[in-house]
């Protein structure tokens, strides 16, 4: 029989259990298509290694078009269906020209892939680089004078090991003040001013040399515009640091 077509191929490199016993026994004697079949499963398992990574970002939708119009590929065309029966048939001289063309873009097609896959595994990489670690939060119950008042507190730890409160807080700052934010040890001996909070909603580095053993209280303070740097006293929300 003349060679195994290229979409065939494509199809045993997969996996799919479609070969016929014609194309089985013509694989055991042509050594064109065993090499042909060998490259196409090598791309196969090339696709099939980045599926331990975890789930990907999917390329943007150019990323697909410009690969269906570098092959030249209609996007509304399903395909050819898989055949149950043998191919019939054909010269030599009328299948090469064919199979040559077909072989390059099914080649194409299968670096695009692993390009694509490359790319889903650089996103999975830089993602991974930059994840936040959430390894506690907080409650922030309001004090008397500021009773509508509510927040919450997630401190999040950095690959690098660097530590992070974000800070929610619902009411607003009232005229002529603003809002401070505070880490306060658990009797109140001592506290340490992380930033004015501008906003409903804040990200807070904390300091390398705080440790959040100690300062477990987090502390959201009504300020006035005074110059002095010290607590007020005036707290709108304070809560306590749950361990994760």
């Amino acid at each position: 029989m003349p060679h195994i077509d290229p979409e065939r191929l494509a199809l045993f490199a997969i996996g799919e259990p479609v070969a016929t016993p014609t194309e089985s026994a013509h694989l055991g004697d042509c050594p064109v298509c065993v090499d042909d079949l060998s490259a196409l499963r090598h791309a196969a398992l090339a696709g099939r290694a980045s599926f331990d990574v975890g789930e990907l970002e999917a390329p943007p939708e150019a990323v697909w078009s410009r690969i269906a119009e570098e092959l030249a590929l209609d996007t509304n065309d399903p395909g050819p269906a898989a055949p149950n029966a043998p191919i019939a048939p054909t010269t030599p001289a009328v299948v090469d020209a064919p199979r040559r063309r077909v072989m390059t873009r099914i080649w194409a097609l299968a670096a695009s892939l692993v390009l694509v896959a490359g790319v889903g595994l650089g996103v999975w990489a830089v993602t991974q680089r930059t994840a936040q670690t959430e390894v506690a939060e907080a409650t922030l119950a309001p004090f008397p004078d500021h009773p509508s008042a509510e927040g919450s507190a997630v401190v999040e730890e950095g690959p690098d090991g660097t530590l992070a409160v974000r800070v929610e807080l619902s009411a607003d700052a009232a005229p002529d003040t603003f809002r401070e934010v505070w880490l306060i040890t658990a009797d109140a001996s001592a506290l340490v001013s992380l930033g004015v909070l501008d906003g409903r909603q804040q990200t807070f580095p904390i300091p390398a040399d705080v440790d959040l053993k100690d300062y477990v209280l987090v502390d959201v303070s009504q300020e006035p515009v005074d110059g002095d740097a010290n607590h007020s006293g005036d707290s709108i929300v304070r809560g306590e640091l749950t361990f994760l």
